[in-house]
């Protein structure tokens, strides 16, 4: 049974402000007329997107990293992930960032989902990706990046998820998808 859309919730974009262009955003203020006529003002973070990879290794142990995020000052456990580069394909950047991140190649790659992060205020997507056939190798960081290579059964991940070790959003997505695809294969 299909909804029938009731009313038109756009907002008209009357001006926009850049107040910041930077490396990895870009910040702008938008005044906006709501649908009610009034105005309003809109924040708005520009990102050019991302990829995440959730990669399982054969003995079924998910590969992670661990990193120090500044906006948080303290270390994540995350599934490898990376910025895109301008017009760079979401594939191309998924293999590029697992092989950086940890040194492993995948003999495919397969997308999960693409969400938003924070529709709220920023317009980011991560394109995710699972592996399949995994072959190690040596990981190659940007030379701002320092990261450690971990690896999780399903239950230790789950398990650190429940002790605050995992609070990233696309990592504890990643370990729902992969307790569902093991339910999926149990039938």
């Amino acid at each position: 049974m299909s909804q029938k859309k009731s009313q038109d919730f756009t907002e008209k974009t009357i001006s926009s402000e850049v107040i910041y262009d930077g490396k990895i955003i870009r910040v702008q203020v938008d005044d906006v007329e709501l649908p009610s006529g009034k105005t309003a003002k809109r924040e708005i973070v520009r990102h050019s997107g991302a990829v995440a990879v959730m990669p399982i290794t054969d003995d079924n142990r998910l590969v992670m990293v661990r990193q120090f995020r500044k906006p948080l000052d303290r270390e994540l456990l995350e599934i490898p992930a990376g910025k895109l580069e301008p017009d760079e394909d979401p594939l191309d950047c998924a293999r590029r960032e697992l092989k950086e991140e940890t040194g492993f190649t995948a003999d495919s790659l397969h997308h999960i989902a693409s969400f938003y992060t924070s529709p709220g205020f920023a317009d980011e997507i991560i394109h995710m990706y699972r592996t399949e056939g995994l072959s190690a190798g040596e990981a190659q960081p940007d030379d701002d990046e320092f990261v450690e290579m971990v690896t999780l059964t399903l239950e230790e991940a789950f398990s650190r998820i429940e002790s605050g070790d995992i609070r990233d959003a696309k990592t504890i997505m990643a370990v729902y998808v992969w307790e569902n695809m093991q339910l999926k294969t149990k039938k």
